[in-house]
């Protein structure tokens, strides 16, 4: 169902989750009139006590430890938040009872009048969506940048003052139940195996991404990559829309390069760009560049403000980032990397020498996707986590393979094997809930313990 209406005042919503966006849910609702009930899997004593106060204050009818159709049926329609899974029994039963199920992006939708800028991906949402935001600001507009990242897009209408242009990231979650939801320039980066313990497998994976998409008119624009086979698969779908692409191997890509330099070549605006003394100087970091450069082009950013943009930019912390160098050992947190892909193109980063760390809890991936650049540029695999056992198998005969119990262990037993020249890299190719609360937590962890390497060869330097 495409739902493209505004919220009726003493209309009465059902919202499902009261995690981030679920609370954003409510706020929002609340502040059109609606009339709000609230489940959640949680009784409402497990919820943050701060959600408990704001439901009793509010005298907000809440259902706890699980979610009944009859609780649901009060709605005139239900509001789920990323996190619940759009193919639940009692959500399929509420459709045929043909009451709406939303996402936030289709609750969004009637709202907007700002040039939308939407990003998804298996890999580089977060660093894309900061970096338009950030050529976009160097240009002088007034950007919100949200999403999957910060503030939700529906605090963000709630609280009223209005940007330029918004730039948000989309999770396959967020797009599965985004309605008429439609952006002025629809970037995706790649498709790569992830989440398939949701999704199925790949073909609802991409059906979920592909929704970015479908709304789309002629005069929007959908960026997508050259050099992914997944993302040129789809592009003779997308006949309604201008259609970009980025990359190094399609002769007709209107942002095309190697190395540390590319060019954007679009109508009659032709311009150059290097990375050099950028953070964003890889191979990764090029295609990132790319598809960001080429958005902002299109909303007509010019040249000098966009190099601007591009130096003063800053990666988010846990993505290929540097933690320090030690007896000529590199240890980099690539804590994000939670899928094979973004493990291969953490492994791209790096021609050799590498002692890799990975392994949490399992998604339900293919790790023998993995085999040839473990098997050209991994010495070592370190393997920790629910998932050890089912990486060795795919890549056991491949690479020397040790165990660990910890990450603290983990990152001891690289110490003990690395030479000067050698890379220390996490980068774990699965979730973080088996051992951390998160994939930050989980790269944290491993930079105290890389700090900790430090102070004590600090203490027996000074001895």
């Amino acid at each position: 169902m495409n739902w493209n209406q505004k919220i009726k005042a003493g209309g009465r919503a059902v919202v499902m989750g009261m995690g981030i966006s679920g609370r954003a849910a409510v706020a929002f609702l609340l502040s059109k009139g609606a009339e709000v009930f609230v489940t959640d899997n949680r009784v409402l004593k497990n919820l943050p006590e701060k959600d408990q106060d704001y439901l009793l204050e509010r005298n907000i009818a809440f259902e706890g430890g699980g979610h009944s159709k009859k609780f649901m049926s009060q709605g005139d329609f239900i509001v789920i938040s990323p996190g619940v899974p759009t193919d639940l029994p009692i959500l399929k039963e509420l459709r045929d009872a043909d009451i709406p199920v939303l996402g936030e992006l289709a609750l969004a939708a009637p709202y907007l009048t700002e040039p939308v800028v939407a990003v998804t991906g298996t890999n580089g949402k977060t660093t894309v969506t900061s970096l338009i935001g950030e050529l976009l600001r160097a240009s002088g507009k007034k950007v919100f940048v949200g999403g999957n990242i910060g503030t939700p897009i529906l605090d963000y209408l709630r609280q009223g003052e209005r940007a330029d242009v918004l730039v948000l990231e989309l999770s396959s979650f967020q797009l599965e139940a985004a309605g008429s939801f439609c952006p002025h320039i629809a970037v995706l980066l790649n498709i790569t195996p992830d989440h398939l313990d949701r999704h199925k497998n790949m073909v609802q994976y991409l059906a979920a991404k592909m929704k970015i998409f479908v709304h789309q008119k002629a005069s929007d624009k959908a960026i997508i990559c050259g050099d992914d086979p997944m993302c040129q698969q789809i592009k003779p779908l997308l006949t309604r829309q201008e259609v970009y692409c980025f990359g190094s191997r399609e002769s007709d890509c209107a942002a095309k390069g190697s190395g540390r330099e590319f060019g954007i070549i679009i109508e009659d605006r032709v311009d150059r760009y290097s990375l050099v003394d950028t953070a964003l100087d890889s191979h990764t970091g090029l295609l990132n560049s790319q598809a960001a450069v080429l958005a902002a082009s299109l909303l007509t950013c010019k040249q000098a403000d966009i190099i601007k943009g591009l130096k003063t930019f800053r990666k988010a912390n846990h993505r290929l980032q540097h933690v320090r160098t030690l007896d000529g050992v590199d240890y980099y947190n690539d804590s994000k990397a939670t899928n094979t892909g973004a493990v291969l193109s953490a492994l791209e980063s790096f021609p050799g020498n590498i002692i890799l760390l990975a392994g949490g809890r399992d998604k339900g991936e293919d790790y023998t996707v993995l085999r040839g650049l473990v098997q050209e540029r991994v010495k070592v695999l370190i393997l920790l986590g629910e998932a050890a056992e089912a990486i060795d198998e795919a890549l056991g005969k491949t690479v020397t393979t040790l165990r660990a119990s910890s990450m603290e262990a983990a990152v001891n037993l690289a110490a003990g094997i690395a030479r000067s020249g050698d890379v220390v890299l996490l980068a774990p190719a699965c979730s973080s809930f088996d051992m951390f609360t998160s994939y930050g937590h989980r790269g944290e962890v491993f930079m105290t313990a890389v700090l900790k390497l430090q102070e004590e060869h600090r203490e027996k330097a000074a001895r």
